[in-house]
């Protein structure tokens, strides 16, 4: 058993745009502050660097408003990357744009192309074992199944899931934690999805910190969550809180502000 799904040697991260008010949203709750997202998004980046990890920070893409949220741009694992084909139209740009940094660190990057196929990072939670793949508004089965090709020779085994009804992506319900253990909302994990995983819960009313992610020695999740928070220190885990109320607003979390990796060469 590895640790390859949680501990990262690099990070890609985004500055948010001036545009970030023109961002997607299921439910309008209000416009996100810039300056208060810069700051929280500051906090983010100084505790993935804070691991030892190498981040790289882009400059804002203010022509794709939803541009900071990177990790549906892309899959990144040890032997390659895959980038991905984002299931809003006005998302599409934003993976092209992502190719060439990828290409910098990777000597192989491939690309989900199929005019039918749609998929995001945000539906796709990477384990010990397998590679969980939502289908969900933004991910498709065709986007599903040519990835399933792409990483077939790297030897990976995808396996196709389904997210809860009025969920964005998969990995709104669930993160991982470590080699065996994933926190997941109660709506997702009565799925049976994660039946040979061990499960810890979020709290009731406290859906929103599923989206945490495990970086290294450090398990990053938005403020605001006590119970949650008190659940995963008693199981032992080191939590760091970082503000999210603005990324928040546009169903943004955690997992969704980086590309995480530790790339062979």
């Amino acid at each position: 058993m590895t640790d390859r799904s949680y501990r990262f040697t690099h990070a890609i991260s985004r500055k948010p745009s001036v545009s970030i008010t023109n961002g997607l949203r299921a439910v309008d709750t209000g416009t996100p502050d810039l300056d208060l997202f810069t700051s929280h998004h500051a906090d983010y980046v100084q505790a993935l660097r804070e691991t030892g990890a190498e981040v790289l920070v882009l400059e804002a893409l203010e022509a794709y408003p939803d541009a900071i949220f990177v990790e549906d741009t892309a899959l990144c694992l040890q032997e390659g990357a895959i980038v991905m084909r984002p299931g809003a139209p006005t998302r599409l740009g934003e993976a092209a744009e992502m190719a060439p940094h990828l290409r910098a660190l990777y000597s192989d990057v491939r690309e989900v192309s199929g005019p039918d196929a749609f998929i995001e990072g945000g539906d796709i939670l990477t384990t010990e074992t397998e590679i969980l793949v939502g289908r969900s508004a933004r991910t498709n089965a065709a986007g599903i199944a040519e990835l399933r090709e792409l990483v077939a020779d790297w030897g990976y085994a995808v396996r196709e899931v389904i997210t809860p009804e009025g969920v964005l992506h998969f990995k709104t319900d669930c993160s991982l934690l470590d080699s065996e253990t994933v926190l997941a909302t109660e709506r997702l994990a009565a799925s049976g999805c994660f039946e040979t995983y061990r499960v810890i819960l979020t709290a009731e009313g406290e859906e929103a910190a599923a989206n945490t992610i495990r970086f290294n020695d450090l398990v990053l999740m938005p403020a605001g969550f006590p119970k949650t928070r008190g659940r995963l220190i008693e199981a032992g885990f080191n939590v760091r809180e970082v503000g999210n109320s603005e990324a928040a607003k546009l169903d943004g979390g955690m997992s969704c502000l980086s590309l995480r990796f530790s790339p062979k060469g």
